[in-house]
């Protein structure tokens, strides 16, 4: 660093994903930061480093899943804290990055809430932010201030492909989706299918219309981003059975899984859902035996350090 000292890492986390942290920490062989997060009677959060962090090079582990708006609040505070007691540089490692699905304006006199995020870490006081499968990569472009967008696509593809499946077709559970199911398939050497999806204008539930691609026969695996309620994928999934797909796996990055959707999951003939930790699933695999989660501590931990040492990030990206 031309001739400079560089300056201590501090890895802190909040209360969203403390587990994660720690695998990151143990990765990196630093120990998680001391600090305090509690809340007032009135529910306010508060926030106490109970270390020196002048001069450091800060990251802190918050994704802002659900409870996302007291995650999102419980980042910007603790992002604070460290600019008031004058760290270096501050960096949020967001894994799952909140409100991504409110990206435009897609009805009259809504707000784009994934911009505002991004205004309020930055006001807070981050000087980079660290995610992981944006939901639309654009929203790199919401920020003014760096931002590096990892990929868990190497995790799960190492995964799959030490499962050694036969007739395997990666599945795209709507156009949208098409590009990152190539990608997919392409690692995998594996056939590429889309699922023409529809949504109701009254209700906005989606329906499945018909499948485009051979599936018959052969093991398919549907890959989406996130998987939320379930109620695309469980759709998805009987529409390649009813085309005749032999076995049914899927795939979703953040595995968010609020409401129905772990009984959806279970009542579906998908044999296998693979998600990551990029949001704690502590207690949701003992909820379904269908379940398989993966770690991406170890590819933001290599993040971390590369971004602490000035060195390209780039090689983890797909």
């Amino acid at each position: 660093m031309n001739g400079m000292r560089r300056s201590e890492l501090k890895l802190f986390t909040g209360s969203a994903h403390p587990k994660l942290a720690k695998e990151i920490a143990d990765f990196l062989g630093v120990p998680v930061g001391q600090a305090r997060l509690h809340r007032f009677p009135d529910t306010e959060v508060g926030f106490q480093i109970d270390e020196n962090i002048r001069g450091t090079d800060v990251f802190v582990v918050q994704p802002t899943s659900r409870p996302v708006d007291q995650n999102l609040v419980e980042l910007c505070i603790m992002i604070d804290a460290f600019r008031r007691s004058s760290a270096a540089r501050i960096t949020a490692v967001i894994p799952y990055y909140g409100y991504a699905r409110q990206d435009r304006k897609d009805k009259p006199r809504v707000p784009i809430s994934a911009k505002l995020v991004a205004n309020l870490l930055s006001a807070a006081g981050a000087n980079r932010v660290l995610t992981m499968d944006l939901h639309k990569a654009q929203i790199q472009g919401f920020f003014d201030i760096p931002v590096d967008h990892l990929f868990a696509a190497p995790v799960i593809i190492d995964y799959l492909s030490r499962q050694k499946f036969s007739d395997l077709t990666i599945v795209s559970p709507d156009a949208g989706g098409a590009e990152r199911a190539r990608a997919y398939a392409k690692r995998l050497s594996a056939e590429l299918a889309i699922i023409d999806k529809r949504r109701s204008t009254d209700t906005g539930a989606a329906e499945v219309m018909h499948v485009i691609g051979d599936v018959s026969g052969r093991t398919c695996i549907l890959q989406d981003d996130i998987v939320d309620t379930a109620g695309t994928m469980q759709k998805a999934a009987f529409a390649l059975k009813d085309n005749g797909a032999a076995h049914i796996l899927a795939c979703a990055v953040h595995g968010v899984l609020s409401g129905p959707a772990i009984e959806r999951i279970e009542q579906s003939p998908i044999d296998q859902l693979i998600v990551t930790n990029t949001i704690s699933q502590d207690g949701t695999c003992q909820k379904s035996t269908k379940i398989v989660c993966l770690s991406v501590a170890r590819l933001l931990g290599q993040a971390i350090r590369s971004i602490h040492e000035e060195t390209s990030v780039s090689s983890l990206f797909v």
